[in-house]
Order: C-alpha cells, then structure tokens, then sequence
C-alpha cells in the first residue's frame, strides 16, 4: 500500500512513516503542510492519505482532505486528530463515507487496530473513531428520525458509523450475526431507506444518524 502522510509534527510523521514502512507499506510522501500533502497527493497518486487536522492551522487538513476527496477519482484520507472535531468530522462523512476515515492520534499506538483501520479506507471502507460517535450520541436531540429506533438500533446504527462490519457489531454486543442483520434491516425500514439500492442503504442509514446528532 502507497501511503502519503501529512503531518506537522515531524517526530510524530516520521514515527508514524517508520511504523508503515515495517508494516510493509511504503510512504511514497511526506509533508509538513496541507498545500504540500495535496501537491504530494497529485504528483504520487497514492492508495490512502494520512493527514493530521491541524497543519497547523485549526483545520487546514480538514480542507485539504475536502479538496483531495472531490477529485475524480477520490483518494481515499485518514484523518488524524488531537481532538474531537465533531461537525467537522459530520462534513466530511456527509461528503461521502466512501474511502474516508477520522481517528483520534491516539489509536495509532494500537497499531495492529491503526493498521487494520488505514487499509479499510485505502480500500473504500469507512472509519470513524469511537469517541466521535460516543460525542455525537450525547448531542441526540429528540424529535429526530433517531426516535424511531430502539436503543439497541442505535447501539448498532453508531457502530455501523464507525465503520464496524456485521462481524465486527457481532462480537461488540454479543449477538450473533442474525441477529445484527435482523437490527440492521429494521433500522433500513424505520428510517425509510428499505427500498433504496442495495450497495448505497448502509452509507445513506450512517449519514442519516450522523445529521441527526449534530
């Protein structure tokens, strides 16, 4: 996997460079600034992007992480960030879940769970840290879709926020596999999307919850 990080810290890039490359990965670019990332990212047309909120600047990794995911085709970004930035992170979800992650910096010290979490983006799945959705589940306001859910459904619902595959809510909550499918159905029909595509149901129920929590 081609990796480019945007990072201002240079001890926490170089680290996290260091980390990818004895994972097998190769860091095709490194950058201190978001202009330099996104100039990274075209010249290097890497697999996945990592790039940090900050560069330094409050959120110039947010806009270039906007920027490179509205290319055709997209590059798909992790972000990386010292703190929450909950309706921020909701933009860029609502800009597609597709290739798309935000983690706390801290999850990078879990490195097989940071690991397993880049490749999921790189190849078109979905990250969004727990803490985000635990942040976004403490903002539900009532007289929202989200009423319509058991509080099981919204257990599975920000799980399947994360990026969490059926598998994965299984072993979460203790259930069988059946079961999470037999949640998951009955949440596509209470928020009306039972009879939209099949390969687009999952990403329009997650940024259904995520615009109803913010």
């Amino acid at each position: 996997m081609r990796v480019v990080i945007g990072e201002d810290s240079a001890l926490f890039r170089e680290g996290l460079a260091a980390l990818l490359n004895s994972a097998g990965h190769e860091v095709v670019g490194r950058a201190a600034d978001a202009a330099t990332a996104v100039a990274q990212v075209r010249a290097h047309r890497p697999d996945v992007v990592v790039l940090d909120v900050r560069m330094p600047a409050r959120d110039e990794g947010i806009q270039a992480a906007l920027e490179i995911r509205a290319w055709n085709p997209p590059t798909p970004v992790l972000l990386l960030s010292q703190h929450i930035e909950v309706r921020r992170s909701v933009e860029l979800v609502g800009s597609g879940t597709d290739g798309f992650g935000y983690l706390l910096k801290d999850r990078v010290l879990d490195v097989d769970e940071f690991l397993v979490a880049l490749e999921r983006v790189a190849a078109g799945g979905s990250v969004l840290d727990p803490e985000v959705v635990a942040r976004l589940l403490g903002r539900h306001r009532s007289g929202t879709v989200l009423d319509r859910l058991t509080s099981r459904e919204r257990e599975v619902l920000a799980l399947m926020a994360e990026g969490r595959s059926n598998a994965a809510i299984s072993n979460r909550l203790c259930l069988s596999e059946r079961t999470v499918e037999t949640h998951i159905a009955n949440i596509l029909i209470k928020l009306d999307l039972d009879d939209a595509a099949t390969d687009n149901r999952r990403v329009r129920a997650i940024l259904t919850y995520l615009e109803a929590v913010t």
